[in-house]
């Protein structure tokens, strides 16, 4: 196997980008993209950090799983989750960000490149409360590149087709990916119990 090793040899391989391609790139969030990322659940948060890059699943209802502030501002809550906090600490030392935002039977996605700051104002995060509860702390993007990719990798994914979802019976559990990795000190079965209530408790 050869790798390309330089730009100039990519770039001969591919050839030059549509006009399409280039025209739908904007350094603001354009009344089209708002209507996008308001229209979304689901956004995935790409940062780099010492210790490498991480990507970060984010979800919540569409127009709560952030807050568009202005035409390059936006706001993110941080909801309940692990307490890993990678991507809070790569922001903390590296501001750069990358979201994917996708839209259930939408094939549009949209693209978000920008900087990150983390911050835990109590009135901020107060003002992002769901069920009078909080969030730790909020990101807040200013925008700096925004586009919008053709629905191709949707089409062929089938990504939306409820025919060709994974059945839950075939795929390994939570409970039983902790058991297998921490070689059986983890009860699959009682993990698997307990966390549909676990998790409806905490999701704010």
């Amino acid at each position: 196997m050869k790798p390309i090793e330089t730009i100039s040899e990519l770039e001969t391989h591919y050839g030059s980008p549509s006009p399409a391609s280039l025209v739908k790139e904007t350094d603001h969030l354009a009344p089209v993209y708002r209507k996008l990322i308001e229209a979304s659940p689901f956004v995935g948060l790409a940062t780099v950090g010492p210790d490498g890059l991480d990507c970060s699943p984010r979800g919540d209802r569409p127009g709560e799983l952030l807050r568009i502030v202005d035409e390059r501002t936006m706001m993110m809550p941080d909801r309940r989750g692990n307490n890993r906090i990678d991507s809070l600490r790569n922001i903390v030392v590296d501001p750069r960000v990358a979201l994917l935002f996708l839209i259930p039977g939408s094939g549009t996605t949209l693209r978000v490149n920008g900087r990150a700051v983390v911050t835990a104002d109590p009135d901020l995060c107060q003002s992002f409360a769901v069920e009078g509860k909080p969030p730790r702390s909020v990101i807040v993007v200013t925008v700096e590149r925004v586009y919008f990719q053709c629905s191709r990798a949707i089409i062929r994914s089938d990504l939306w087709n409820p025919d060709h979802h994974s059945a839950a019976d075939h795929l390994p559990s939570a409970g039983q990916i902790l058991s297998a990795l921490s070689d059986g000190q983890t009860d699959s079965a009682d993990y698997d119990r307990q966390w549909p209530e676990r998790a409806k408790a905490s999701l704010w």
